[in-house]
């Protein structure tokens, strides 16, 4: 699998003449060794539906009087470029109109809606209905006429249908079409049989061609939908509405599962089907170095002008990041990465115990990892079947009540020497309102008094010796044998019509309403929703109790300490006899309605890090510069400085 990738998105509506007019092999070829690419998806049919190559199986878009996709396949295999080849799947606007019938038909507030045809977007259709057979047709002929280097397909994914077709399904199976179960059910039978034929169509003319299934998410606890393609590709376009925390936490989920995966991110200021959209130079090579940090390659979203000459502005853009990456690729194959803390995803914990609304919480996943990221704690980001046993900390974020057959796996974990980390309901047994485990508490309901403050007992850098308020449900406990780490303190009164004061909330009355965090003898318990308070509020209270619990609990096993400030990321990477620590630095800001921006990237000077490690090194030194550093080596422990990070340093400990 390559690192240096182009997604070449080409959806072209028929209304548009002179298709491929300004193609040229040499310049399409330019563009691409502009932009040190070495893969381009390049397509065979668009979300309109049409064909860009002479077909049996489709029509050939009516704007089209020649064959791009081969003539792309062989200007960039002439190269050495490879090229994977994409469908879209669950777009096709051409057989929308034709056969509305093989629409998929959702249901919102109990009604169902079938989507007009009076606005400007796309249908999709369902894989229940004989769309499914013209689909395949489609793949087969593909990977049959054309050298593709993989098969990229589209929206797609579960999803509950009310078609003809599938409620003639249901009723044929003696089941409720108004049951949400069985129509849950029916989906995932559906999509499982769209992956497999998929898979038994490729493999009958080229066995183990690449496959990805394109949702635009990887779901943290499916593993089974995982695993139905052949590598990953996290869509994560920071200014597209997905953020800079999102690549991280995917990323931190599916480094685990043993798959090889790339980050794919935009050449756009905003999100697909931009033209004339860049992104400045400086936010390219961060998200670039973002995705090798987290042992990802890169693709870069692209959309080919509909004449289909590429646009030498949007290479030289791309090879600004792609020139750097080329030069460190030496020390980003081959990696697996080091964590001491794992972080049990709110979203794969709804599946690991088979809540079917959704998750519970799903702001907690991202709070967790802002935190972990800020804190520069090396963690990964697990479910319910994760290996346990290579992690010191697990963190449950405030909604992962305890089933059964959590407890017995939290159980050996705690056995082997490991502890949790708990916050809001987490850490409470699923249909009791008690602990599964010792917190040296006892947990006693919910405050009656929203917010609530807490009064530390520790020292918090940046903060001072008073009580903080917290805006998240708060939850009330009594100490039994714990050793208090913070007092739970309540208002004067909740905020009513005949009891209010100021603008928000009363003030803290001083009174003692318990542990407000607590440590018993299988970790620490925290009585507040503070990753998702995290995640909507930002307060540094929040971070500041969480990063003091995680110190307690790792003690002398942190593996990384480092002075790079809170907008930094680091990661530690395993290769082979080596180490390879990351360490980036840009400050993305918000413009517009909210959108993330990087432009300036301002390097940051003298960095100290120190590196636990279970060998002696040997030699320490910068990549992919080769220029040695000092470095101090005592009782496990490697210390040293780097004079400088622009934007992102590596770090090679052999």
């Amino acid at each position: 699998m390559n690192f240096r990738q182009v997604h070449l998105d080409f959806h072209t509506s028929e209304k548009i003449p002179g298709i491929g007019s300004r193609f040229s092999k040499q310049q399409f070829q330019k563009a691409l060794q502009t932009g040190h690419v070495n893969s381009i998806t390049v397509f065979s049919k668009c979300h309109h539906g049409w064909a860009y190559h002479p077909s049996e199986a489709n029509e050939i878009h009516p704007g089209l009087n020649f064959d791009l996709l081969g003539a792309q396949i062989e200007a960039a295999h002439e190269i050495g470029v490879r090229t994977p080849v994409y469908l879209s799947a669950g777009f096709d606007e051409k057989m929308a109109l034709r056969h509305p019938e093989w629409l998929y038909v959702g249901k919102e507030d109990g009604k169902l809606q079938v989507p007009d045809f009076g606005s400007p977007h796309y249908h999709l259709l369902c894989f229940n209905s004989p769309y499914l057979d013209y689909l395949l047709l489609q793949i087969e002929e593909v990977v049959r006429g054309y050298d593709a280097d993989g098969i990229f397909l589209d929206i797609v994914g579960v999803r509950q249908c009310h078609c003809q077709y599938c409620t003639a399904k249901l009723l044929a199976e003696g089941k409720d079409p108004a049951d949400d179960a069985a129509v849950l059910e029916l989906a995932e039978k559906v999509y499982a049989d769209y992956t497999a034929r998929v898979r038994r169509t490729i493999d009958r003319i080229k066995p183990g061609l690449p496959v990805f299934h394109n949702s635009g998410h990887i779901h943290r606890g499916r593993r089974d939908l995982a695993f139905v393609n052949s590598h990953l590709e996290l869509e994560s376009l920071p200014t597209g509405g997905w953020g800079y925390d999102h690549f991280p936490l995917s990323a931190r989920y599916v480094q685990q599962l043993g798959m090889e995966y790339l980050g794919m991110t935009g050449k756009f200021h905003g999100t697909w089907g931009e033209f004339g959209g860049f992104k400045h130079p400086n936010a390219l090579r961060y998200e670039v170095s973002l995705a090798a940090a987290n042992g990802a390659r890169s693709s870069v979203g692209d959309q080919l002008h509909p004449q289909g000459e590429m646009d030498m502005a949007t290479y030289r853009l791309i090879g600004e990041a792609y020139r750097e990456l080329e030069a460190k690729e030496e020390w980003l194959d081959g990696v697996s990465p080091m964590a001491d803390i794992a972080l049990f995803s709110c979203q794969s914990y709804s599946h690991f115990i088979g809540e079917t609304g959704g998750e519970k919480n799903p702001q907690a996943d991202a709070g967790a990892v802002r935190m972990l990221l800020e804190g520069k704690y090396l963690f990964d980001v697990i479910d319910g079947e994760s290996d346990l046993s290579r992690y010191q900390v697990i963190i449950l974020p405030d909604c992962e009540r305890i089933t059964p057959a959590l407890k017995e796996k939290l159980d050996r974990f705690l056995q082997a020497g490991g502890r949790i980390l708990a916050s809001g309901k987490s850490g409470l047994w699923a249909h009791q309102d008690a602990f599964a485990f010792d917190f040296g508490a006892d947990y006693c309901g919910e405050s009656l008094y929203a917010p609530c403050y807490f009064k530390p007992d520790f020292a918090m850098e940046g903060l001072y010796d008073t009580s903080y308020v917290l805006y998240s449900q708060a939850e009330v406990t009594a100490l039994t044998c714990g050793t208090l780490l913070g007092t739970q303190e309540n208002p004067y009164f909740n905020r009513t019509a005949s009891h209010f004061c100021s603008h928000q909330h009363a003030p803290d009355s001083g009174e003692s309403a318990g542990p407000g965090m607590v440590m018993g003898k299988d970790g620490i318990y925290i009585g507040w929703q503070v990753f998702s308070e995290y995640a909507r509020r930002g307060a540094l209270i929040s971070k500041r109790m969480v990063q003091h619990a995680l110190d307690v609990l790792l003690g002398e096993g942190k593996t990384l300490k480092t002075g790079l400030g809170a907008q930094g990321v680091t990661t530690l990477m395993r290769q082979d006899d080596r180490y390879i620590c990351h360490l980036l630095y840009a400050v993305p800001v918000r413009r517009g309605s909210g959108v993330e921006i990087i432009e300036d990237i301002t390097p940051v000077y003298d960095v100290d890090v120190s590196l636990r490690l279970p060998k002696p090194v040997n030699r320490v030194y910068l990549a992919p510069q080769r220029e040695d550093i000092p470095f101090i080596q005592r009782d496990g422990l490697v210390t040293f400085k780097v004079r400088k990070v622009d934007c992102h340093q590596m770090v090679v400990l052999e």
